[in-house]
């Protein structure tokens, strides 16, 4: 369930009547996730293991709805849903609990949902799925639906793979959407930005280092980054522990944000995070270095908490980090400054830190 403050509006201001009502389209797979938390170590072969906590959520491209949708972004998701208890409980979950526009997605009879169970224990995680491919939605009578025709929408986000064009990231791009772009591992080995066929579609292209210096043939993510910027407007290199550095090729400006250290307990889910604090700070047109700072800072609140979509921090838990972060007698004022630019957006009274989240859980039954 979303922790966020009434009435944050990133876009506050900016909006208009003649702007779609859709912020941010996406669209990919929907797992149910189940997380144990609490293990000390692996899982021994042929042993049984009890973890102290366990939770579950809607995963995979949820991740990054739920985050989108945590910090005021009006979000449509277009997926398909297993027609199973699980399908039923991650569908509740984002249309009711998000408020995640669901009506480009679609329920697949007879169909089950991915489920992907994920084992959190010395700062890492291993994790195991399992899933079939969903059959596409069946066009209606009266007109196309998604993939044919995205909403109307100021931004999409894509995954690109080598070799692989989704006809809707074309349309959504000619429709007016600014389309943000990851990607993942590539098992060809080629590592060929020309088999990024939708790369040409996108204002921004979210890579983090390894993939970054291996598609452009470099050894420093930061040269990678300037020749990312020639083929896209806008080039982000995620740097892990060390944080990001963006090149904006239309100004020629570069800017460069370290990371905020936390005490990570789990990694799920915190690139999802970090792209969807990027979008909002764009849609909401602040400087490059407060993009990146605010990406960075909702991906470091993200690995503090376990799970994918369950970890997406809202407005709530930012500004209680902000009241927080500014008690500390030895806190550097340079840090401090960096992070001022929340003062506009935040209201002046948070609730204390740390903030209790809800147990996630599929299905406690309410006694009629």
């Amino acid at each position: 369930m979303s922790t966020d403050i009434p009435g944050v509006d990133p876009l506050d201001g900016l909006r208009a009547p003649q702007d779609p009502d859709c912020d941010v389209f996406l669209t990919g797979t929907v797992f149910l996730d189940i997380i144990f938390t609490g293990l000390d170590s692996a899982p021994v072969r042929g042993t049984e293991s009890w973890a102290r906590g366990m939770g579950s959520s809607p995963g995979g491209v949820a991740n990054m709805a739920t985050a989108l949708a945590r910090l005021g972004l009006h979000t449509s998701l277009a997926a398909a849903f297993g027609d199973d208890h699980y399908g039923e409980y991650c569908w509740d979950a984002l249309e009711q609990g998000e408020g995640i526009d669901l009506s480009m997605s679609h329920t697949v009879p007879g169909w089950h949902s991915p489920v992907t169970v994920s084992m959190a224990y010395e700062g890492e995680r291993t994790m195991v799925s399992h899933g079939h491919e969903a059959p596409g939605p069946v066009v209606p009578d009266d007109g196309p639906a998604f993939p044919c025709c995205p909403p109307r929408a100021r931004a999409a986000v894509a995954s690109l793979a080598p070799g692989r064009s989704e006809p809707w990231v074309a349309t959504a791009a000619r429709n007016g959407a600014r389309i943000f772009a990851d990607v993942g591992w590539d098992e060809t080995g080629r590592w060929d930005l020309d088999a990024l066929a939708d790369l040409e579609h996108c204002q921004a292209f979210l890579p983090n280092a390894e993939e970054a210096m291996r598609y452009t043939r470099t050894d420093c993510p930061r040269a990678a980054a300037h020749a990312l910027a020639e083929r896209v407007p806008l080039a982000v290199v995620t740097l892990g522990a060390e944080g990001a550095y963006a090149v904006d090729s239309a100004t020629g400006a570069s800017a460069e944000v370290p990371a905020i250290e936390v005490e990570a307990l789990d990694p799920t889910g915190a690139g999802d995070v970090f792209v969807a604090g990027f979008v909002t700070g764009t849609l909401a047109d602040w400087p490059l270095a407060d993009r990146l700072a605010f990406a960075g800072l909702t991906a470091a609140l993200s690995v503090q908490e376990f799970g994918g979509s369950l970890s997406a921090p809202g407005w709530a838990e930012i500004a209680a980090w902000w009241q927080r972060i500014r008690t500390f007698a030895d806190q550097d004022p340079a840090a401090l400054r960096r992070y001022a630019f929340l003062e506009e957006l935040l209201p002046a009274a948070a609730r204390p830190w740390p903030l209790r989240r809800a147990v996630p859980t599929i299905g406690f039954r309410h006694p009629v």
